[in-house]
């Protein structure tokens, strides 16, 4: 077999493979249990159903990366059809997969070509879903699917949210953006729009939701992310490598804010005290890590660290309700020790020209219509 067409077998069989893996992934959202639950677990019908998350999840997924592969294919870069990352646990909830890459196997040298290849996904993904978006809250089944689901909430009739949710725990609500409360508001029909705790056994929302969470990292103007590469074809290399770690720095500050309070470190236990104060160096050393690149000299990170650490004291001194988002940490982590917050110099640095600017700044309106400031609140 050719290398090539062992090339197209892997990602044919990734395909394949992360088809399945959402799937179980979507029926368990479906559902609100797992494939090996005892002593009720899913079965073959649940799992058929899964399609209706799989399907349209990854549609928009393939969207966005063939917009990559078509770009670039137009820039004469020689670039791979998509590789799929199957994922699931199979003991905890997943989405399937971990996304997709396009590997690019030759040199990108001009600022504008990079400028194309990554502007084109997030935006040919972010039509998708919005078209996904549209079906689900034009398509909402009548309420008592959730009787489906919920089969316990029957006894209450579609008063249920007066009895259920009270005290509940474990469950997650979609945080908010700009494009899904505005579906939420004028697209659906508000008699059957199904309630905040209920939004993920709804496939097409669900998926839909998802996609703009991703585009949202996506497009984030750090590093070698598509944002990363918008942001630099907009403003150069020079302006980048100061814009990049400022906005990196202040996405660290946001996530972490509220993890530690000055209040907390009042108490009478020496135990307990020296316990959050030991939590507090694993926290510092953990931001060391992820701004270690920032600069050659490690005591440049250590000193930004310290300073994230003082400013969140001081903000949450001032306005205790203040707080960020945790789950962002985990992403931070990537950015600063693997996907770097630096972009690549190109050695053609032509400027960009109006079209490409007005495409930039709609990159900029798509990401404030798909980011949260909580994506996941977990119950």
């Amino acid at each position: 077999m050719s290398p090539k067409n062992r090339t197209l077998l892997i990602q044919g069989i990734l395909f394949l493979l992360t088809l399945i893996t959402t799937t179980l992934a979507g029926a368990e959202w479906m559902f609100g249990k797992l494939f090996v639950f005892i002593p009720d677990p899913i079965g073959w019908p649940e799992f058929w159903q899964g399609l209706n998350f799989s399907l349209p999840f990854l549609f928009i997924l393939t969207v966005h990366e063939f917009g990559h592969y078509f770009t670039a294919k137009a820039h004469q870069v020689e670039v791979t059809l998509p590789y799929y990352i199957p994922l699931w646990f199979g003991i905890t909830q997943s989405i399937g997969t971990m996304g997709a890459f396009i590997r690019i196997n030759s040199l990108v040298k001009s600022r504008l070509k990079f400028f194309d290849i990554g502007i084109a996904g997030p935006l040919a993904g972010f039509v998708a879903a919005v078209g996904v978006l549209w079906y689900g809250f034009t398509h909402l089944p009548p309420p008592e699917y959730i009787f489906t689901i919920h089969p316990e909430y029957k006894q209450y009739g579609l008063n249920y949210a007066q009895y259920v949710y009270q005290d509940q725990e474990g469950g997650l609500i979609l945080g908010d953006t700009i494009l899904f409360w505005w579906f939420k508001t004028y697209v659906a029909d508000a008699s059957r729009l199904p309630n905040p705790y209920e939004m993920i056994h709804y496939p097409y929302l669900f998926a839909g939701y998802m996609a703009l969470f991703f585009t949202s990292l996506n497009l984030i103007p750090i590093g070698q992310l598509d944002g990363g590469h918008i942001l630099y074809g907009l403003i150069g290399k020079k302006r980048f490598n100061v814009v990049a770690p400022v906005l990196f720095v202040l996405f660290a500050f946001y996530a972490g804010l509220g993890l530690f309070k000055a209040e907390e470190f009042a108490v009478p236990d020496d135990n307990q005290f020296y316990t959050l104060l030991g939590y507090l160096a694993f926290y510092i050393y953990f931001l060391y890590i992820c701004l270690r690149r920032l600069s050659d000299n490690p005591s440049t990170a250590l000193i930004i660290s310290l300073g994230i650490v003082v400013m969140q004291f001081a903000v949450t001194y001032l306005r205790p309700d203040w707080e960020g988002y945790p789950g962002f940490l985990p992403f931070i982590f990537l950015l600063g020790r693997f996907l770097g917050v630096y972009h690549p110099e190109t050695e053609v640095n032509e400027p960009l020209g109006p079209g490409r600017v007005l495409l930039g700044w709609l990159a900029v309106l798509v990401f404030i219509l798909c980011v949260s400031p909580k994506p996941f609140i977990i119950l």
